[in-house]
């Protein structure tokens, strides 16, 4: 009897286990499939572009004013540069600060202080996009402008701030289990030989979290490449190629959050957005990609 009862046990373990396992393999695929259908969306709108705009002019020029009728232009080349700059911006903020950060928690910081800090950190990552973006137009915008003894700080110097901010958190989260996953063995060893803790960090600790260290900030960027509202905001939305770290800018993504909701329905304007968004979409799962692959490289490496 007893056998019986244990036999069904068994039995019905394996068909919740199986039941489990269907449900995160349809959970994958659905991701999969709205990924797909995300990007076959983007392509199918944005194609229709090129049947009016010259491919090699939407890669190749700078120029970008679809209002103006038959001397309309449609390069993204501007609006790349100014995305890049100012998520190349927000890493040079960010990285110091979120690994700094990271090797604080993890190598100096004790229990309690990790548990005040760690939230206060992952608080950031809850901030509305839109709240950043006020703080920027009210306070570092100014703030940057009378430093620097400009007319306005709506630029790229603020918009870099910003986006490290929210890029923080991603950062400092992925870097500290990076950095915490480096073996005891390899600190031992290190303070063995005579080294104190600072040494053992800078030469021994951080080197063998580089791998995790990498996908954090690939992380961290890709964070800042997709986001909207605070660059809206924050950076003069002026469509142009920047000159210098003063110069206002727009996005890509500042470009069709602007101009989507007004243009009219099936015209090349609305097609180029959408062309814009291909584009970014695609800058967008190539950062996060290398991030994962890296991260991955990483995670055997460990094992």
């Amino acid at each position: 009897m007893a056998k019986r009862v244990l036999a069904r046990k068994d039995k019905l373990t394996k068909y919740k286990e199986k039941a489990i396992e269907i449900f995160f393999f349809i959970n994958g695929i659905m991701a999969v499939l709205i990924l797909i259908g995300i990007f076959s969306l983007l392509v199918t709108e944005g194609l229709p572009a090129f049947e009016e705009v010259s491919i090699v002019e939407f890669f190749t020029s700078n120029q970008w004013n679809p209002t103006s009728g038959r001397q309309a232009r449609y390069g993204i080349v501007g609006l790349i540069v100014s995305t890049l700059s100012v998520t190349v911006g927000s890493l040079l903020f960010a990285v110091p600060i979120g690994i700094a950060a990271a090797a604080y928690l993890a190598e100096v910081a004790g229990p309690k202080e990790r548990e005040i800090l760690k939230p206060i950190i992952e608080i950031l990552a809850s901030i509305p996009s839109v709240v950043l973006g006020f703080i920027g137009i009210v306070f570092v915008g100014p703030w940057i402008a009378r430093i620097f003894g400009l007319t306005q700080g709506l630029n790229v110097i603020n918009g870099s701030i910003l986006l490290g901010i929210m890029a923080l958190p991603t950062i400092v989260s992925i870097s500290e289990d990076a950095i915490m996953a480096v073996p005891e063995e390899y600190k031992h060893a290190s303070l063995a030989l005579g080294t104190n803790r600072w040494h053992t960090l800078i030469h021994i600790t951080l080197p063998a979290a580089l791998s995790g260290i990498t996908a954090a900030v690939m992380l961290g960027m890709g964070r800042a490449i997709g986001e909207t509202m605070a660059v809206l905001m924050a950076t003069g939305n002026a469509p142009r190629m920047p000159k210098n770290i003063f110069s206002s800018i727009r996005t890509m993504t500042a470009t069709i959050a602007i101009e989507l909701g007004e243009v009219p329905f099936n015209t090349t304007h609305y097609h180029t957005l959408f062309a814009i968004g291909s584009v970014l979409f695609v800058m967008t799962f190539m950062v996060n990609l290398v991030s994962d692959i890296v991260l991955h490289k990483y995670g055997e490496g460990e094992e």
